[in-house]
């Protein structure tokens, strides 16, 4: 067989070729931009076991950080980018601004925040973190949305709002518009029963009882006694539960005077992900997270996998690492966050919640994504969940 021969030009082109696509090429040699990423979390006391089906998973979100870190650098080799995460995890009784103050401020422009409430305004509040962009990726408090909104903070997580929404719009299509709610005594169930009638107001349902749940916390003591006289209340279509922490929520199923579903925070629930989800090339990442992590992707994992994917997206789109161009371009219609829910996702100007469909599920099986077909919006029909911008009360981002 005879030889191949081949010119120069054609050996220059080739290396050429292999430089732009990320290979070790000789024309293509200058350094990478690198895109650094703080990620912090606070280690939490470990809640009393409630059940023992469901193990209690710790360190929800790293996981979905690193997975986008890795996405981020395969498009990184055609960008010319290096995208690099670099963790704090506080103790349970560190100080979350001390390490803030130490280790992040002044290094990073982009952080990841799986932080609560109070811990993350505490760092947003901080000189340093004007110069930031705080991805919060675990909480769902409204009022972070509205009167404690923060110019330099993105939301990831549907909020309460959303999730009540997106319940109350499944419930118009399906004519269900009586409401037996079921409150627990903790305050983050309070927030949620809130939402739960906003929606109800907004969607005109009718509120035909509200109880708190008074009773043991031992549910599976109480549930058959207890729960038939307790649900004992004029004729409704749905029973909707409030109990963020399911303490009691999944025992009032089955066992109701009248047979009725459950929605909320137990049934049928509103979520940003669900291990049952599998459209949209959601099977992909679902496989891909189960054989990195082990166990199923969490919302946290979920949230902190979008905002490290916010963060790629928005520097590959402007070619640069810098704070300005980047926060412009999220919070800019150019943004289409690729979220595997059907639509892209991206980030309303007035609140810096992150629109999105919300996944409507059954513990093993999804059963409908909203926002439901029919419920119209001038924009985009993902503003038909939550705050849009006549009711927003967020004045920092105005």
């Amino acid at each position: 067989m005879r030889p191949i021969k081949l010119c120069t030009q054609t050996i220059i082109q080739f290396f050429i070729i292999v430089g732009h696509l990320g290979g070790v090429g000789v024309v293509d040699a200058k350094p990478k931009q690198v895109v650094a990423i703080a990620y912090i979390s606070q280690e939490q006391a470990t809640p009393p076991a409630l059940s023992n089906l469901d193990p209690i998973v710790k360190g929800k979100g790293l996981l979905g950080a690193e997975l986008a870190i890795s996405d981020n650098n395969t498009t990184g080799q055609f960008t010319g980018q290096q995208f690099v995460l670099k963790k704090f995890n506080v103790p349970p009784d560190g100080s979350v601004v001390d390490v803030f103050n130490k280790a992040i401020a002044d290094k990073f422009s982009y952080l990841v925040s799986l932080l609560p409430a109070g811990q993350m305004l505490s760092i947003a509040d901080l000189p340093a973190a004007q110069k930031m962009i705080l991805f919060d990726a675990a909480t769902t408090d409204d009022a972070l949305r509205n009167e404690q909104c923060r110019a330099n903070v993105l939301h990831i997580l549907p909020s309460r709002a959303m999730r009540a929404d997106a319940l109350a719009q499944y419930m118009m299509k399906k004519r269900w518009t009586k409401w037996f709610l079921v409150v627990g005594r903790r305050s983050e169930d309070q927030l949620f029963a809130e939402a739960i009638k906003r929606s109800a107001k907004r969607f005109n349902m009718s509120l035909v009882a509200e109880k708190v749940w008074e009773h043991t916390y031992d549910a599976r003591r109480t549930a058959q006694s207890d729960v038939a006289v307790f649900s004992q209340v004029d004729d409704y279509d749905v029973l909707v539960v409030a109990d963020e922490r399911g303490e009691f929520g999944e025992y009032l199923d089955y066992r109701t005077w009248l047979p009725r579903p459950v929605i909320g925070t137990q049934g049928l629930i509103a979520t940003a992900w669900h291990r049952t989800h599998e459209q949209w090339g959601a099977v992909q990442i679902q496989n891909r997270f189960k054989e990195q992590a082990g166990r199923w992707m969490e919302e946290q994992d979920y949230a902190a996998y979008l905002a490290v994917r916010a963060v790629g997206e928005a520097a590959a789109r402007t070619q640069s690492n810098e704070l300005k161009p980047i926060k412009e371009y999220l919070v800019s219609e150019k943004l289409t966050l690729q979220g595997y829910k059907g639509t892209p996702l991206s980030f309303r100007a007035w609140d810096g919640q992150l629109r999105q469909p919300v996944l409507l599920s059954a513990p093993r099986s999804l059963v409908a994504v909203a926002p439901i077909e029919g419920f119209l919006h001038p924009k985009t029909e993902l503003d038909t969940l939550g705050y849009d911008q006549p009711e927003s009360h967020c004045q920092w981002r105005k």
